[in-house]
């Protein structure tokens, strides 16, 4: 179990990111045409995943910007979003923000990502939700690169993920 903080106040998450070298686990995700993917829907391909507690927030909206600019000058990768909200919302989120070179995944249907990937706020009060973290994924799923954001507030090491593509 990892530790975190939530403005500076204490928080666990029910695991530990997969280590890098690792296969990353497969998943079940919603998009925002309430379509279910895993991982297998982008096989071949280096995947970003940024995992946030919801769009809905400034630094989870404004990590979800910055990783679309970066993905619209990467046309061999593939970026996805992961949060808890509603595919709705998600829909709502990329078309007011042009956002749409980023893949926003819901775990509307499925908290098994969460728990899979040792992301699970366990207490406080965003438990329930996703931590902050980024992993990249090489094309046969193996991490090459992970970051658990340990202040939830904080932005990531944008730079350090995209070195890792």
């Amino acid at each position: 179990m990892a530790r975190i903080t939530l403005h500076d106040t204490p928080c666990r998450t029910c695991g530990e990111l997969p280590p890098v070298g690792a296969k990353a686990p497969d998943f079940l995700l919603t998009d925002a045409e309430l379509k279910d993917l895993g991982l297998a829907d982008f096989q071949g391909k280096r995947k970003l995943i940024s995992c946030i507690p919801s769009v809905d927030t400034p630094v989870c909206a404004l990590s979800t910007r910055k990783f679309n600019e970066k993905a619209e000058q990467e046309n061999d990768v593939v970026f996805l979003t992961v949060s808890a909200d509603l595919p709705f919302a998600l829909k709502r989120f990329c078309a007011s923000e042009q956002t749409q070179k980023v893949k926003a995944l819901s775990m509307m249907r499925n908290r098994r990502f969460a728990e899979d990937y040792g992301l699970l706020i366990e207490d406080g009060p965003l438990a329930g939700l996703c931590a902050r973290a980024v992993l990249v994924l090489d094309e046969e799923d193996r991490v090459v690169y992970r970051q658990l954001v340990t202040e939830v507030t904080d932005e990531p090491d944008y730079e350090a993920a995209l070195r890792a593509l």
